[in-house]
């Protein structure tokens, strides 16, 4: 966990957050952004060392930079900050509407995201090509 760039610490059993992962996968500009399944060893490591808990990350991902962490509508406009047009666009757009209202809605979608989108044990594969990018996640067989 000491390369360079940021790390998102998820939930690699929601099928919204990997869903997640796999869209700034698909739309980054630069493969800079580091990935952390919360549940991991490192992804709870990492966390309690900037003070969240097993509990913090049922509610919330965290973008951790250095020694700022990042978490709800914030942790989303900076990896937003990382992908093509017009995704960072958008979060620009969003950076506009005040915290309390950005993060009311991510509070509202996090607290549901289970019963929407599903869950399933360890669904986040991390891509052959993109394994050095992914910490205590499961790779995805390489292709033949």
């Amino acid at each position: 966990m000491t390369a360079p760039g940021p790390i998102v610490v998820f939930d690699t059993d929601c099928l919204l957050c990997s869903g997640m992962v796999a869209f700034v996968l698909a739309h980054e500009r630069a493969p800079v952004l580091r990935f952390a399944g919360a549940w991991s060893a490192e992804g709870l490591a990492l966390a309690a060392r900037h003070g969240f808990s097993r509990e913090d990350l049922d509610a919330t991902f965290l973008v951790v930079e250095g020694a700022t962490v990042l978490t709800r509508s914030q942790g989303a406009l900076a990896i937003a900050r990382h992908l093509h047009a017009p995704w960072n666009w958008l979060g620009r757009l969003l950076v506009l509407v005040p915290r309390p209202l950005r993060d009311a809605a991510y509070d509202a979608v996090a607290r549901r995201r289970i019963r929407w989108f599903g869950r399933r044990e360890d669904c986040t594969l991390a891509p052959s090509g993109e394994r050095h990018r992914f910490i205590g996640v499961r790779s995805r067989p390489a292709d033949p």
